[in-house]
């Protein structure tokens, strides 16, 4: 945790707060190729395809993932046109997701802004993910590469299956630590992974830098839910994009009421079952929860296991050339950790 913290104190010593900024001015003439590319692949003559798309395209968010891909390409000298297909392959991927998983959770609310399930239906937001992940396999092809087909057709298997297994952790208070690992590892890190690794793949670069920089995005992703696990019960909504105590709300058993539910008490662990399990929530029981997890420092907790991901993630760096992409992606880290410093 010491490389994150330290780097966190350096930027607030120079008055700037960690920021994506650099990446993003990198990347950003890159970056307008891919929004153009998303807008073009997201046409259907059926009208509810770039209605749907265009409305969470539009609804914000960083396209933190398409980023890392780029990123990841330029760290490595690449000077074609592939990284922007897949960066567009590996948004289209992102945004089928949360059409499916806003489906699955009953979300209503996504980025700060009605989900499309709450708009255009439960099914149209599963056929329109269904169509977006078509067009990003569409993508992957044309550019080439087997190697990078399989790194994200593999991610498109594991977050599904990680789907399946948050399903089946769903309401249950009796999972387990490593039992919820191995979902954010499938349903959030998988993608952080194929997205940096591709990069050098399509660079030509030697299979150590691509095991390193598919070493950091899988930490990266780890430290980044494991944030938005602690932002859901200590955050704003403004941060989340989404409402505080959803989580809550929809019966998510995250790692802070993992911690929280192994250090309680009968009495304890008897509230937890009515609200996550039994789903019968009460006036006054989101703020309870909140003062449990703070009274067995489960949210500093998993604050604190979100840094020591960071750690690892800016490690894996280490042994990749240096230069401003680099830079920029451990800026990315000390960002990401920042969100709940």
């Amino acid at each position: 945790m010491s490389v994150v913290a330290s780097m966190g104190r350096k930027e607030k010593a120079q008055g700037a707060e960690p920021s994506i900024a650099p990446l993003i001015e990198l990347a950003g003439p890159d970056m307008e190729r891919v929004n153009a590319l998303i807008l073009d692949m997201a046409g259907s003559n059926a009208d509810m395809i770039p209605e749907i798309a265009r409305h969470l395209i539009d609804s914000g968010g960083k396209r933190l993932r398409p980023l890392l891909t780029l990123a990841a390409a330029k760290a490595f000298g690449y000077e074609g046109d592939n990284h922007v297909k897949l960066a567009a392959s590996v948004e289209f991927m992102h945004t089928a997701t949360l059409l499916h998983d806003d489906v699955v959770d009953e979300s209503e609310m996504r980025r700060g802004k009605l989900s499309a399930r709450m708009l255009w239906g439960n099914q149209a937001s599963v056929l329109v993910g269904d169509y977006l992940l078509g067009q990003a396999f569409r993508m992957m092809v044309e550019v080439g590469s087997l190697d990078a087909l399989r790194v994200l057709s593999d991610a498109a298997a594991v977050i599904a299956e990680g789907e399946v297994m948050q399903l089946a952790a769903a309401k249950n208070i009796e999972t387990e630590e490593a039992a919820y690992l191995r979902v954010i590892n499938a349903k959030t890190a998988a993608l952080f992974a194929a997205a940096c690794e591709v990069g050098p793949i399509i660079a030509g670069s030697a299979p150590e830098m691509r095991a390193a920089y598919s070493a950091y995005g899988t930490n990266l992703g780890l430290a980044f839910q494991l944030v938005d696990d602690a932002l859901d019960y200590g955050g704003s909504s403004m941060t989340l994009g989404k409402r505080v105590g959803d989580d809550f709300r929809e019966g998510k058993v995250t790692l802070p009421v993992v911690l929280a539910i192994r250090a309680g008490d009968a009495r304890e662990r008897a509230f937890w079952k009515r609200t996550i399990e039994d789903g019968a929530i009460e006036d006054g029981d989101l703020d309870r929860a909140i003062g449990l997890l703070r009274a067995h420092g489960a949210i500093a907790e998993t604050v604190s296991r979100a840094k020591a991901y960071g750690e690892a993630a800016v490690a894996a760096l280490s042994a990749t050339p240096a230069g401003p992409y680099r830079d920029a992606l451990v800026g990315v880290v000390a960002f990401c950790v920042s969100r709940v410093s």
